[in-house]
Formats: structure tokens, C-alpha cells, sequence
């Protein structure tokens, strides 16, 4: 059944699916509504602490939101009264910056629009969830950002501007919660950092980051133990309409539907080069636009790590540096799931081809098992699918974590492959395996995945990449087809 989401018409089906994630079930809703559950909340409680005016905070966090800069994590659009205090500190709330949004045609990189949106941040967050000891004020897109600066990524000026960005945000946001103490009762000492600002692409930049250090190093104690950090993503970056996450470069330079990315576009524009140029470069042979290497963005985390906390690489990178030796798994005692567990019944069709995803779910919601069905298939890919599903399901029993098997089996290739129908949160898959993790991490994990290129996907037939069953035609008619050659 279709569900009505209600966006400004010129955001697209990522950020619909996204806001659908934030709101489980199938009412209507609409950016403005679920948006007010947590932004009147957080003015309300931000002016009964004496820290800005209810009206000031509510326009200021619209603005963020509606032009597309910054939202809070996850949690917060769930659960905007947030839980009891010792929940609370389990988790670490998130606020993520969409650096390529402060990037205006004429002006620049709005600078001050970036400080200011970061103290909204922080006191949002802090007023939300009174109880956390650390914060994760983040940004994302910094490739799209970078092109629309006319900056390569595997250069020295982008690294300067990425860690002077850092800077920024880790600075302002430490001195804005040196002033929310009260609300947390906390009074942590802040540890020290150090930055060495020499960006120069983004006027007022370095000095901006000189100064938010030295003010930063110099505060006595915090609200939090700690503010600003790269965090996981999950369904707030697909409603910002970022390209690409945290740190992390483009791979691709066109989207599955085969248009050129935004970034790709600016890069193209910030050099005076229409599409159409671009074109005939590359037909010549020349390299327009050149994809960053692992090595690239290697170099971009280690000059920001040192200022802002990121996620461990997964590049090729990251596997050159010396692991401690290998030892044997210890074995895991299984959890059996209860007796009377919830779940769920995801119906969708991938490529025309139609399935039943179930699920079944610890007390906690953790997932426990998942089952797939599928109504045309031959019985022996029925049955492939089913030990599948059983494997998976044993191995989240015996422990393994959700995200790896999502990391192994997101792009799985073989038919059928395409077009999602009936599940708002995937577009496209190019297997039914594939389709099946995209679901679950949407679900579960909080984590949208673009859709694949649809040049994955034109590829795939079900007829000649998955177990044959045998023509359904007697045996007599096929041999009267047989011709005797010798």
C-alpha cells in the first residue's frame, strides 16, 4: 500500500524513503510535521535554560533543514523526548553538517552560516539529551563541497580545508558547550588538540579555525566529555541529499541513472566547462574528471583524524597496515530466539520477480532471523534461497553482527535484478540478495545505500546466471525436436 510523504517539490525519493525510515508504519507524513517533534521541543527546553529565545532556535533549525545544511541523527527524529537518563549515555547523539549546502553560487562558502549553524547543533543536541556525555556533531559531502571549490581531492589544499573545517567545528562546538553546563551538571575538562590552519580556498577560514582552537584549548571544562565526530550514517544524510558521507570521496562520477552527480557538475562548472566540452575532452581522450584513489582518501583521514574522531577506514589503504596474528574463533553459544517473537513482512518484487521477506526480532529488536519466499521461482532456486536465509539467520544467532553481512552481500549480480516495487526505502537491486540487505539495513541498521548504477543491473538474467530447471514439456516432444546427424 502506498504511503504519502510530504516533501518541498524539489527534494527527491532518497529523502522521501529516508523521512519514511524516521517514521515507522504507513500514515501519512509530512517534513514539517515530524520535524516540529523535535524542533519545538529543543527551543522550548532551550529557553526555559536561559540559552536563546524559543522563536529564535525554532527558525534558525527550519532554515538548516529546509535548505538542506544540517539534521539531527536518527534518534532524535524517533524518540525526540529521548529515554531515561542511563539509556541516554548508552548512546551518543548525532548532528550532521552537509558541507556542500554553505557553498552559494555568488558568496562563497557561507562561514558564519557554518558557525552559527553549529551552535544551533550543540545546543539542540544538549537540550534533547541532557544525559549524554558526548556528542557527534559531524559533516558529510566534503567531496561535493571540494568540487564546487575547483579543488582536486588527492591535493594538499583540499586536506588543508577539510582539517581547518575540523577545526571549526570541534572548536566552536566545545566553546558553546563550556556555557551548557548547567544543563548537563557535568563539568568535564575538555581534552587538549591541536591545529595547524593553512586553507586558504575558503576566505576567513584558517584564521577561523586558529582562533576556535586557541579558544577551545584554553576553556576549564565542557558540558561533554566530548562534541564533534564522524559518525556512522544513516537516514539524515539521505535527507540532506548528500552524495557522499563523512570523509569519503566519489568512487563514481554518474549516478545509477547514468546523469553526472552534483558534484561532478560543479566540478566541471568551477572550471568553465560545460558538460558538452567535457564530453568532447574525454571522446579526445583527455581525463576531465579523474576518480580519487584509496590512497586519497587514506590522506584526507589521517589530516583530519587528529582533530575529529572518524570510523576506521575500509579502503584497500587501510589493509596495509600490520594486523596482530590470527587466531582461531572461539566458538559461540547460540541465542535462541523466543518462543513468541515480533517481526515483520516486507512484500516487494525485484525485476517483476516477486518475494516475502520475513523477520523476526530479539525482545531487545535486535534481528534474529529472517526468512525469504518467493512465489515463481523453480524449486531449486527456492531451495538455494531458503539454506540462504537459514545460514544468515544462524550465523545473527551465533552472534555475527548485521552490518558485516550487509557489508558482504550489498552489490551481490545475478538475476533477477531491477526495479524495486512495493518497499519505499530501495529503488533498485541488482539481486534479490542484494535487495534483501538494502532492506535490512535501512531497517535495522539505520543505513540507506544508494541505489547500484543501472549498468549493474541491465546485465542480469535470471535465465543465465542462476540453477536451470528443466523445460516444463514432455519428454517425448522434446526428442521429436532431436535430429539424427550421424
Amino acid at each position: 500500500m502506498p504511503r504519502t510523504v510530504s516533501l518541498p517539490a524539489s527534494w527527491d525519493g532518497a529523502a522521501a524513503a529516508a523521512l519514511a525510515t524516521l517514521a515507522p508504519g504507513m500514515r501519512p507524513i509530512s517534513l514539517p510535521d515530524l520535524a516540529d517533534g523535535w524542533v519545538s521541543i529543543a527551543s522550548r527546553r532551550a529557553e526555559e535554560a536561559g540559552l536563546i529565545a524559543a522563536p529564535q532556535l525554532t527558525a534558525g533549525l527550519q532554515d538548516m533543514l529546509l535548505r538542506r545544511r544540517a539534521a539531527p541523527g536518527a534518534a532524535i527524529w524517533r524518540s525526540p523526548e529521548g529515554l531515561p537518563i542511563a539509556q541516554d549515555e548508552a548512546g551518543v547523539p548525532r548532528f550532521v553538517f552537509n558541507l556542500a549546502a554553505f557553498l552559494e553560487a555568488e558568496a562563497g562558502f557561507d562561514l558564519v552560516g557554518f558557525q552559527n549553524a553549529i551552535d544551533m547543533a550543540t545546543i539542540a543536541l544538549t537540550v534533547l539529551r541532557p544525559g549524554a556525555r558526548r556528542l557527534a556533531l559531524g559533516f558529510a559531502d566534503l567531496d561535493g563541497l571540494l568540487a564546487g571549490l575547483g579543488l582536486a581531492y588527492d591535493s594538499v589544499e583540499a586536506r588543508a580545508v577539510a582539517a581547518d573545517l575540523a577545526a571549526v567545528l570541534r572548536g566552536r562546538a566545545e566553546c558553546v558547550s563550556a556555557r551548557l553546563t548547567d544543563v548537563t551538571g557535568r563539568q568535564p575538562a575538555p581534552a587538549s588538540w591541536t591545529a595547524i590552519p593553512t586553507s586558504v580556498a575558503i576566505p576567513g577560514l584558517a584564521a577561523a579555525a586558529r582562533q576556535f582552537c586557541e579558544q577551545a584549548n584554553a576553556l576549564g571544562a565542557c558540558a561533554h566529555e566530548a562534541v564533534a565526530a564522524l559518525s556512522e550514517a544513516d537516514a539524515a544524510e539521505a535527507l540532506l541529499g548528500v552524495e557522499t558521507t563523512g570523509l569519503a570521496p566519489a568512487f563514481a562520477k554518474t549516478r545509477h541513472t547514468g546523469e553526472l552527480t552534483q558534484a561532478a557538475r560543479q566540478s566541471l562548472a568551477a572550471r568553465g566547462i560545460s558538460v558538452e566540452a567535457a564530453l568532447a575532452l574525454m571522446l579526445r581522450g583527455d581525463t576531465v574528471l579523474p576518480l580519487a584513489s584509496p590512497e586519497a582518501h587514506a590522506a584526507m583521514h589521517a589530516a583530519v583524524c587528529a582533530i575529529l574522531p572518524t570510523p576506521a577506514l575500509r579502503t584497500t589503504a587501510s589493509r596495509l597496515v600490520k594486523a596482530p596474528a590470527a587466531r582461531s574463533p572461539t566458538p559461540a553459544t547460540p541465542l535462541e530466539l523466543p518462543a513468541r517473537r515480533s517481526g515483520t513482512l516486507q512484500k516487494a518484487a525485484v525485476g517483476g520477480h516477486r518475494l516475502y521477506l520475513t523477520t523476526a526480532e530479539y525482545p531487545d529488536g535486535k534481528l534474529g532471523e529472517i526468512g525469504i519466499t518467493l512465489q515463481k521461482e523453480g524449486p531449486a532456486f527456492r531451495g538455494l534461497m531458503d539454506a540462504f536465509a537459514n545460514a544468515v539467520s544462524l550465523g545473527l544467532q551465533h552472534g555475527v553482527p548485521l552490518d558485516q553481512f550487509v557489508d558482504a552481500f550489498i552489490g551481490t549480480r545475478f538475476g533477477p535484478g531491477g526495479a524495486v516495487d512495493g518497499d519505499p526505502t530501495v529503488g533498485a537491486a541488482t539481486s534479490i540478495i542484494d535487495y534483501v540487505f538494502r532492506h535490512l539495513s535501512v531497517a535495522h541498521l539505520n543505513r540507506s545505500i544508494p541505489d547500484p548504477e543501472e549498468s549493474l543491473i541491465a546485465g542480469a538474467e535470471p535465465a543465465l546466471t542462476l540453477p536451470l530447471e528443466l523445460p516444463h514439456e514432455a519428454t517425448d516432444a522434446r526428442r521429436r525436436r532431436l535430429r539424427l546427424v550421424s
